[in-house]
């Protein structure tokens, strides 16, 4: 393995994951017509499935009887296929269609994640412990992909003969994912470090305090940059009115996160996860609460609000996995029957914000994509700016609670 493979894979998850909630609302209800509680819904039923394949999944990982390299080309192509389906071949108002594209995306961004994470597990073991070292690396290469994938549509608008670039953007993540997948094909080798045996299923795992607490604290932790995430485009549209500028604020909000992940890891190595993490969340209230004065217009306050909350995302994405990984590493827990539990963790944080979310606002009155017009988008700044900072409240709570022996790296 050589190390620039950790961060390309990463690249290829990122798409699969915060960029596509933050498009998917915008193309489903723009471009095919669907309604926001519609959204919601779909989101919400293929957490369903994920809560019956991603157990199996994790198993499929840990087996030795199937090669990791093959386990992944099954997810690439599975990748391949389904961003195609989603954002190419998608029909207007075809439900069915988009909700079975999606299906494919996250069944194969499930595979890759667990195969992924797992294999790094192993990585970092084989180096002599360097959990966060290796964190740095995959999250910020994470990072750059989110960046990537979260411009691409509005570069590419207009190839296609769209305003939003979806189906070229289809095409050019089927490419990429192809190109990586061929360049990283040597990480998939890495030997499996044997596991406790009476650790395969989840269940057993999750009566482990040091896991469970974990998997609780990277939930709630989540769940407010899923909320923002999902309604990051309406909110630029319809409060700030400033549909133009959504890629500068994207690039600058997840730049921002990248820049800081090295800075995050060697804070938390040299004074303690829990304090640098507590600090980061604290540090993110401050500055994303400010959103909720923001008005049409406001393109310097958006900006440092976007600089600001992105270096603090920095801390989330770099220590927690880490801790995670260190976690499973002290004890010998099977990697992917575990990070079988934290991929599920991950996308369900992003499924409750949607269903909660969209339908809510629907309900009391948001109605989305009205440039320009009068609207009512109170609803959409509570949402967007007030009930994040609200969550993240509880996830610091959840952190004070933490024991002090499993937030060690």
């Amino acid at each position: 393995m050589t190390p620039f493979q950790v961060p390309l894979i990463a690249v290829i998850l990122a798409a699969a994951g915060v960029p596509l909630y933050i498009h998917l609302p915008r193309f489903a209800v723009g471009d095919l017509g669907l309604s926001l509680g519609t959204v919601g819904a779909i989101l919400i039923s293929i957490r369903v499935v994920d809560l019956v394949q991603d157990p199996f999944l994790g198993r499929l990982s840990d087996s030795a009887m199937v090669s990791r390299t093959r386990l992944a080309w099954i997810g690439l192509i599975g990748l391949v296929v389904g961003f195609l389906s989603v954002f190419t071949l998608t029909p207007v108002g075809a439900t069915a269609w988009l909700m079975a594209g999606l299906v494919l995306v996250f069944s194969a961004y499930s595979l890759l994640y667990i195969l992924f994470y797992a294999t790094c597990v192993d990585v970092a073991q084989a180096r002599t412990g360097q959990h966060m070292r290796l964190a740095g690396l995959r999250e910020a290469g994470m990072l750059g992909g989110i960046i990537l994938a979260a411009i691409l549509p509005q570069i590419l608008s207009g190839f296609d003969g769209t305003d939003g670039g979806y189906r070229s953007f289809g095409w050019v993540l089927a490419a990429l994912i192809l190109a990586i997948g061929t360049l990283t094909r040597g990480f998939w080798t890495t030997p499996r470090r044997a596991a406790q045996p009476k650790d395969q299923l989840q269940l057993s795992l999750l009566k482990r305090p040091g896991i469970r607490g974990l998997l609780i604290l990277g939930l709630i932790n989540a769940t407010p940059v899923a909320i923002s995430s999902t309604l990051f485009l309406f909110f630029v549209e319809d409060v700030l009115i400033l549909p133009d500028l959504a890629a500068v604020f994207l690039v600058a909000f997840f730049l921002a996160a990248g820049m800081s992940a090295p800075l995050w890891s060697t804070l938390a190595t040299r004074y303690g996860a829990r304090r640098v993490l507590a600090g980061a969340m604290i540090a993110s209230m401050a500055v994303f609460i400010w959103a909720a004065t923001l008005g049409a217009g406001d393109v310097v306050q958006f900006s440092i609000i976007c600089i600001g909350s992105g270096a603090t995302l920095g801390a989330d994405m770099v220590i927690l996995p880490a801790l995670f990984a260190a976690r499973l590493a002290q004890n010998d827990h099977p990697r992917g029957a575990a990070f079988g539990l934290w991929s599920f963790v991950s996308k369900l944080a992003l499924a409750v914000a949607a269903v909660a979310v969209l339908p809510a606002l629907d309900l009391f009155g948001y109605e989305p994509l009205k440039t320009g017009e009068k609207s009512n988008v109170l609803p959409l700044t509570f949402a967007y700016a007030v009930l994040p900072c609200l969550v993240k409240i509880g996830a610091l709570g959840v952190l004070l609670k933490l024991p002090k022996k499993v937030l060690i790296s």
